[in-house]
């Protein structure tokens, strides 16, 4: 593995010194929150896919691919579907507003006390987006390199915070393109036919292979429903997702890049379901399915090969990681820092007080990592509260004129309380969270909405 351990180490160092390039580049708040919102296609195309292909798209979609066979690609295919959704409907609107946060939509529609709501549901979103992909890459470095779990997280985790530290946006958007080709030369082009291969082929797969593994479906209607839920329409409205459309430097970047970064996703998650199938053929007894990914690596690649796919791996998990803990960042700084100022928002300059939100936040995101251990759970965990607390209220301030403030507060509190009662009641993975929690949310939403004056800020924008 030493051969390995030093690819991955140059890997490492490599995304400090683009960290350490980006802080030159990130002289104001723009700079470093969206990247002086100038980036063209190719630069966008990179950042999303990388930004949204994290701990859950590739060790989870592996794992799935491992239990449920093809139909595990759904996770990948819903998440992909709601970035071509996003960048074809929203992303031209969004870009107009020269905003920082999705909070800051609900305030121009509502109040200030809207936004300052929404932003607590959006800071434990990001908070848990941040962690699932640190979870993952401590999981991949104990399975590959023996370390302990807690050593896995810290080194694996403290390389994400330094880089996303000093150099923000720019940071990520550098290490993004970096990590972007990696991924998808070490998995796509790597790992997916050698995987196949030491399976015996396609052919061998078959034979070896229940039926239901060949099936789209398999996973259930009622898991393809939920994923859709939950993740397109979570890819919607998801801070971290926002932030990336607000770096494009033009609409047409936004829309066509995106797109294309969308179908990139369906195709990715394609590949890490047959690479979960190849695993299943290869190593059918193992005792946790959460290390398919890593244990399929480990015994289908040569040294130095494993490396870089171990690399690529990394790649996909560090970038999701760094962008949750940005997306987190912003939203206390721009959302919940101006509340304790009394209403006062910080100008376009100097960018201290980002660093050490992003600093302090990185800590905690290295802590919910240490104590919570399946990225899948984490990252349903995450999209529930978010969907459930935030969709309704979205959905309404573009929509409909009747909603009020009240309305959107009562269905934020509520569907968030909802969703955190089923996942405590019926368990992460269960269908029942945001079933219920979009109900409950819906339901208050237009009869608190009709049942309170609306306010002045309503009555002007209708």
């Amino acid at each position: 593995m030493a051969l390995d351990l030093i690819v991955v180490l140059i890997y490492a160092t490599g995304m400090i010194a683009l960290g350490w390039y980006g802080m030159r580049r990130a002289k104001t708040r723009d700079d470093y929150l969206v990247a002086g919102r100038n980036l063209g296609p190719g630069f966008y195309l990179g950042t999303m896919a990388a930004t949204v292909l994290g701990g859950a798209s590739t060790i989870g979609t592996v794992r799935l691919g491992y239990v449920h066979g093809i139909s595990g690609f759904w996770l990948c295919g819903a998440i992909g579907l709601g970035i071509v959704g996003l960048s074809l409907f929203l992303a031209k609107p969004l870009l107009k507003l020269k905003i920082y946060t999705v909070t800051q939509v609900l305030e121009r529609r509502y109040n200030p006390a809207a936004r300052h709501a929404s932003a607590l549901i959006m800071l434990v979103y990001a908070l848990m987006i941040g962690a699932t992909s640190t979870i993952a890459i401590g999981t991949v470095m104990q399975v590959l390199f023996g370390l302990p779990f807690w050593v896995s997280i810290l080194v694996g985790g403290g390389v994400v915070v330094l880089y996303s530290t000093i150099g923000g946006m720019w940071s990520l958007t550098l290490t993004d393109i970096v990590q972007f080709l990696i991924m998808t030369i070490g998995l796509v082009f790597l790992l997916m036919p050698m995987s196949i291969s030491d399976a015996g082929g396609w052919d061998a797969m078959v034979a070896a292979l229940p039926a239901r593994y060949f099936d789209f479906t398999a996973i259930g209607w009622d898991t393809i429903v939920t994923y859709f839920l939950i993740y397109f329409f979570g890819i919607f409205i998801g801070q971290d997702i926002w932030q990336r459309v607000f770096t494009a430097r033009s609409e047409g970047v936004a829309k066509v890049a995106g797109t294309a970064a969308g179908l990139y996703c369906v195709l990715y998650g394609l590949a890490g379901a047959l690479i979960g199938m190849a695993a299943k053929v290869l190593l059918p007894d193992l005792e946790n399915v959460n290390n398919a990914f890593a244990s399929v690596v480990q015994h289908s690649l040569p040294n130095g090969i494993r490396g870089l796919v171990i690399a690529a791996a990394l790649a996909a998990l560090m970038s999701t990681a760094a962008a949750g803990l940005l997306a987190a960042s912003t939203t206390v700084v721009q959302d919940l820092l101006p509340r304790l100022r009394q209403g006062r928002e910080s100008g376009n300059g100097d960018v201290h007080e980002n660093r050490i939100a992003t600093l302090l936040l990185g800590g905690v995101v290295l802590a919910i990592a240490l104590v919570v251990s399946d990225v899948i759970s984490a990252l349903t965990l995450a999209y529930n509260l978010l969907v459930g607390g935030m969709l309704i209220p979205l959905i309404g301030a573009i929509y409909w004129k009747r909603a009020t403030t009240a309305g959107a507060i009562s269905s934020m509190s509520l569907g968030f309380v909802t969703a955190l009662f089923f996942m405590f009641k019926d368990g992460l993975d269960a269908n029942t969270p945001i079933y219920y929690s979009l109900s409950v949310a819906l339901v208050s939403f237009v009869l608190v909405s009709l049942l309170s004056p609306r306010s002045n800020v309503v009555a002007k924008a209708a």
